[in-house]
């Protein structure tokens, strides 16, 4: 079975070569340049990668779906430029692809690096995200947090895709500011308002992280990643409520 990856990059001079070069076993590495002002669209190009030149318009599902109409093989794999896809998935992805009964997709556990280490345990222990599929079994939806909707069997990888996302707190409270102002808009044009219990979800969030699904065995990096994405989950509530007090006549 042949492969093709999808990557969608911006700005990412000091991933990109990393990350191609963790997908050099694929038939296909095709990067979508959201229009980068860097050097990314020439190193991927450098690394023999297929690159288009699109702005993301707030929009990942739409960019991703712009990915599978340019791959050219029967298999597509998504990953971001700062993840890393290691020996051991590749393999196990290769070998899988070779099988004759086949899903029409699968799902891939995500470990963060945080704080010098891989987290082990809360919100990183329950990421699966569905990164490989068959063409033509689904396209992506939601603007952001895009989920890839496809029919038929799906099944799991046991090797981890690994994520290289925040590298420093500055880095994790930009990306946190950036999608959170994404996600209140998304949630705003769905009509979804900030009940009682809305504003409950980020403790709540906190709470299953670092206690049931056990952050805390983590240490302070367990600590601090917990926090983070349940402030995270806090600034999506705030935001959406600002958005409706101002376009949408709340008082």
């Amino acid at each position: 079975m042949k492969i093709s990856a999808v990557v969608l990059a911006k700005n990412e001079e000091k991933n990109i070569k990393e990350c191609l070069d963790g997908l050099k076993w694929c038939d296909e590495i095709i990067v979508i340049d959201d229009d980068s002002v860097d050097k990314t669209a020439a190193i991927a190009k450098k690394q023999g990668a297929k690159v288009f030149k699109r702005q993301l318009e707030a929009d990942f599902a739409s960019q991703r779906n712009f990915g599978l109409q340019k791959a050219s093989h029967d298999w597509i794999f998504f990953v971001d430029a700062d993840e890393r896809v290691g020996e051991d998935l590749a393999e196990e992805i290769k070998a899988r692809l070779n099988q004759g009964s086949l899903p029409s997709g699968f799902f891939i556990k995500r470990i963060d690096f945080f704080g010098g280490k891989f987290l082990k345990y809360g919100e990183t222990d329950s990421i699966k995200l569905l990164r490989l599929a068959r063409r033509g079994s689904g396209e992506w939806k939601r603007a952001v947090d895009e989920t890839w909707e496809i029919g038929g069997e799906k099944s799991e990888l046991k090797s981890p895709l690994r994520h290289y996302s925040h590298l420093s707190l500055t880095d994790f409270l930009t990306s946190i500011n950036e999608r959170s102002t994404l996600n209140a808009r998304v949630f705003y044009n769905e009509g979804k308002r900030v009940t009682f219990f809305e504003w409950l979800k980020p403790a709540a969030k906190f709470i299953r992280n670092y206690f049931f699904n056990l952050g805390f065995l983590d240490g302070t990096a367990g600590f601090v990643f917990a926090v983070l994405m349940s402030l995270h989950s806090f600034l999506v509530r705030g935001k959406l409520y600002l958005i409706w007090r101002r376009e949408g006549g709340w008082k």
